[in-house]
């Protein structure tokens, strides 16, 4: 009889102990990483898990507390960890073989990173639909023939620091061979370009490629054909020892490899960022809308 009483407390005990397993899932302080971490979050309390979340991180603190333990699960870029992370300056134009060499490295930090999924927020140039349907610019290079030869028809509109950085837009324009005066490049507060673009006053934004106010203005985002600005796709990135304790976890957050693509990021963050709903709502509501959660 006592030993089948101890069988019985050591079943509760095993089953309270997975069940009750807690997870923190890190999201940075931005409305794409609010959802990407509400997602994960959602996806891994359908399954039995405790989560916690951390929220409003930069992403210096934030990938701290993945190396140290305070974060267990953390929606991460490719570009950012290559660059900023591992301390890497040589350029890879294929986002497959980015992931790998990154997933390669971090490995060493005891960090996983699971599939790679199919959305890509890096730096961008767009236009007026108008625009597009006028001249039938699909990419860069199909901008900068045409620029060229009329160095002074349009006027683009970027940010301070898309001005100045070593990647930014006079960068852009030497990889590409665009050749117009400085004066035809105006400045102007971060997300002001997308009011004047549509307002008439630019005519070419700097955009990130999963803005939704690229939904809201209906503009066209130019091909980077000459792959000059670095990949940024996401993967959700976790600390081995949890995995190894976890493995389920990744397929846990298998869907959202399999379910979110760019056009899809860009309506979620519409969502929030235009109409005004909070991250956890659109998060639940696509989630659900998938079966993915009841």
């Amino acid at each position: 009889m006592k030993k089948t009483i101890l069988l019985l407390l050591i079943m509760v005990f095993t089953l309270s102990t997975f069940f009750g397993a807690t997870l923190t899932v890190g999201i940075r302080y931005f409305t794409e990483h609010y959802i990407l971490g509400n997602l994960a979050a959602l996806l891994l309390e359908e399954h039995g898990f405790n989560v916690v979340k951390r929220d409003g991180l930069h992403a210096l603190p934030s990938r701290e507390g993945l190396i140290t333990g305070q974060i267990d699960v953390l929606a991460e870029y490719t570009g950012t960890a290559w660059a900023t992370y591992l301390g890497q300056e040589e350029m890879i134009t294929d986002p497959d073989e980015l992931f790998k060499k990154v997933k390669e490295l971090d490995a060493k930090n005891g960090v996983v990173w699971l599939d790679r999924i199919n959305v890509n927020n890096t730096y961008a140039l767009a236009i007026r639909q108008e625009d597009y349907e006028k001249y039938g610019f699909e990419t860069l290079s199909d901008l900068v023939a045409y620029w060229n030869e009329h160095p002074t028809e349009f006027v683009a509109g970027v940010d301070h620091e898309f001005y100045e950085r070593p990647d930014g837009f006079f960068a852009f324009a030497e990889h590409y061979g665009l050749d117009i005066p400085e004066s035809q490049v105006l400045t102007m507060q971060t997300g002001l370009t997308y009011e004047a673009l549509s307002n008439n006053k630019i005519d070419i934004a700097m955009v990130f490629t999963t803005d939704p106010q690229i939904l809201k203005y209906n503009l066209h985002v130019l091909e980077d054909d000459k792959n000059f600005w670095p990949y940024y796709h996401i993967s959700f990135i976790v600390r081995k020892d949890v995995l190894d304790k976890y493995p389920e976890i990744e397929e846990i957050l298998r869907p959202l490899t399999l379910y979110l693509n760019e056009d899809i990021l860009i309506r979620l963050n519409y969502r929030v960022d235009v109409e005004g709903l909070e991250p956890e709502v659109v998060a639940r509501e696509y989630l659900e809308g998938l079966g993915l959660i009841d």
